[in-house]
């Protein structure tokens, strides 16, 4: 068997069994290896991976950090987070789960399912500042808003509000359910021009469309299309306020698609106070590719009906014995069926990877990047900048035009410095990057030279 067993797995994430559906985990580890734990730790923070060239992996270094990644001497990969590159430990861990799985199908799908499950919830948990029995599993932002909205209660008096900004995938999660159900949707505008949002006009133009029948508002932390990032926490308190005196199947039930703040922003989900956070892993957290998440809060999730049925003890327990299910959680909300498990167990590393750096430092690096570009992209002639200079309604993306040249020729220009960038995928198409910790402030130089020239 691999490197990366049962026993390896849990020495990596220093996850104990237990945790999830403990009864389910005593029966499993039944069946499993002696849980007896050897010492990989040298395989996850050391050796040769991106750049690296066999050095010891540095989280206090930025260059070091870098190393992790692939191509990054010779590509600048300010697209990085459109669809993640793998750093060297989640490559490895997905590379170890593969062979695992490969060479010994049932027995590595028998010792290590039901744990290594466990391990990346209570591993999300910790990053999201929640408890494990809170998060879903996924296969990305996508899956996680259709599961969400398909399942959220909503009755023929109620309705739902979300905004115009948000991506293909919630508005046509809920023209789907719509059309299905009849559910009524409204959508507002929260601002004119993007550079110049605010957080009052914001939340008063989102806070303008709730009223009494409103069940759900389905917003995005850091919309794609402009770079703008809400006011989540601002917005989850003037809903509070909107919910007081309300019954618990009548509040409106703040969702949120944080993709694009998840991996960047140093909050957790009790900071931001929404009842639900929906997000891909494979974007700016440098997750396995195919792996997402679903947040709610322990008294949300009753609100929610499972659309597919779960692989969890629980689960199959109400199966056989003829029970009705129990109430919802993020456990019984993750979807089952046989997965990419290769990637979804490796996501785990992905976690481990960014607390070793330290949210705190990947948030600071980003910005710090993100405002020597907005600045760089202010003083340039022909250029103007799509993305709020405010640092408190911006996060690590950021969109821009220039005059006179589609984004797909700027692309192209960008490509031939060595920048990769990419275009806004709505009817308004602006350039967009974004810098993460997988570049470095003098790549930014490059690519603002790169657009001087």
């Amino acid at each position: 068997m691999p490197n990366l067993t049962r026993r390896a797995f849990i020495a990596r994430t220093s996850v104990a069994a237990g945790g999830v559906a403990a009864a389910g985990l005593a029966a499993a580890a039944c069946t499993g290896s002696d849980g007896e734990a050897d010492d990989s730790s040298a395989a996850a923070g050391s050796g040769d991976g991106g750049n690296g060239e066999g050095a010891a992996f540095d989280p206090s270094d930025w260059e070091s950090v870098r190393a992790q990644f692939p191509a990054t001497d010779s590509r600048a990969q300010f697209s990085a987070w459109v669809l993640a590159t793998h750093p060297r430990p989640v490559a490895e861990a997905i590379a170890e789960h593969r062979d695992g799985l490969d060479e010994e199908t049932q027995r590595y799908l028998a010792s290590a399912e039901l744990e290594a499950e466990t391990g990346v919830a209570e591993l999300a948990a910790e990053y999201l500042g929640a408890q494990p029995l809170e998060v879903g599993l996924t296969d990305s932002t996508t899956m996680g808003l259709g599961l969400l909205y398909g399942g959220l209660r909503v009755r023929p008096d109620q309705h739902v509000l979300t905004t115009e900004h948000d991506f293909y995938s919630t508005h046509q999660a809920w023209s789907l359910r719509s059309a299905r159900d009849r559910v009524t949707v409204e959508r507002v505008a929260l601002y004119d021009d993007p550079a110049e949002a605010n957080e009052a006009d914001v939340v008063d133009r989102l806070m303008a469309g709730v009223t009494d029948t409103t069940r759900v508002v389905a917003i995005t932390w850091v919309h794609s299309s402009t770079g703008v990032k809400l006011p989540v926490r601002a917005i989850a308190d003037a809903l509070a306020t909107a919910n007081e005196g309300r019954a618990p199947e009548d509040r409106a039930l703040l969702c949120v698609d944080g993709v694009h703040g998840l991996g960047v922003e140093d909050v957790t989900v009790r900071d931001l106070g929404c009842d639900f956070l929906v997000s891909g892993t494979h974007k700016w957290l440098f997750g396995p590719r195919g792996t997402g998440i679903v947040w709610g809060r322990s008294e949300a999730w009753a609100a929610v009906d499972p659309v597919i049925p779960a692989f969890e003890p629980g689960s199959f327990g109400e199966w056989r014995n003829g029970l009705d299910p129990q109430p919802m959680s993020g456990l019984r909300f993750t979807p089952g069926g046989y997965h990419s498990f290769e990637h979804r167990w490796a996501l785990a590393e992905a976690f481990r990877f960014h607390g070793d750096i330290g949210k705190d430092r990947v948030a600071a690096r980003t910005y710090e990047q993100a405002t020597q570009l907005k600045e760089g992209l202010a003083e340039l002639d022909g250029v103007t900048l799509v993305t709020p200079m405010d640092q408190a309604m911006s996060s690590g993306i950021i969109c821009f035009d220039v005059d006179g040249a589609a984004p797909p020729d700027v692309l192209g220009t960008l490509a031939s410095a060595g920048v990769d960038a990419s275009i806004t995928p709505y009817r308004e198409e602006h350039v967009r990057v974004g810098p993460s910790i997988v570049t470095s402030p003098e790549e930014c130089d490059t690519l603002l030279e790169a657009l001087a020239q």
